[in-house]
């Protein structure tokens, strides 16, 4: 079970640095015609984004299950009870966390990302390996200018 909630994790981190990428190039360029920028990556590869720009992290399910499996006892009755505990007390929000991390890297999989991090403009350019977004983001919009 660790291995696809890995997997699901690197994809998510992907999306998310490709969208802060995007962003960053709206940003940076008044002449930007991109509707949508999307950052994909994860923990072990920080970017730089703009505000307001989407970042998937594709470990993020990962982390938070991992903080609720923090100290749990070896008793799997026990270890059960103060899992479900943990996640009645998270409420709601806890719940949409979680969802929306396992959504994001979903997205990110149907994005068909192959490396983080990854800057995805418009669903259709993608930048991988610039943590800098407003730099990858010029990119995509110095390419997108010189194809007809």
């Amino acid at each position: 079970m660790t291995a696809p909630h890995s997997f699901i994790s690197q994809q998510l981190r992907a999306v998310g640095t490709a969208l802060a990428l995007w962003a960053a190039l709206f940003a940076s360029s008044k002449a930007a015609t991109a509707a949508e920028v999307l950052v994909i990556t994860d923990s072990g590869h920080p970017v730089q984004v703009a505000t307001g720009t989407r970042v998937i992290e594709l470990d993020l399910p990962v982390r938070i299950e991992a903080e609720l499996a923090a100290g749990l006892p070896a008793d799997p009755a026990q270890a059960s009870a103060i899992v479900q505990q943990r996640l009645r007390g998270g409420g709601q929000e806890l719940q949409r966390r979680i969802g929306r991390a396992y959504q994001d890297v979903a997205d990110a999989w149907g994005l068909g990302i192959a490396k983080v991090p990854a800057v995805v403009v418009d669903r259709r350019y993608v930048v991988y390996g610039e943590s800098d977004v407003a730099r990858a983001a010029a990119r995509i919009e110095t390419y997108r200018r010189t194809q007809p």
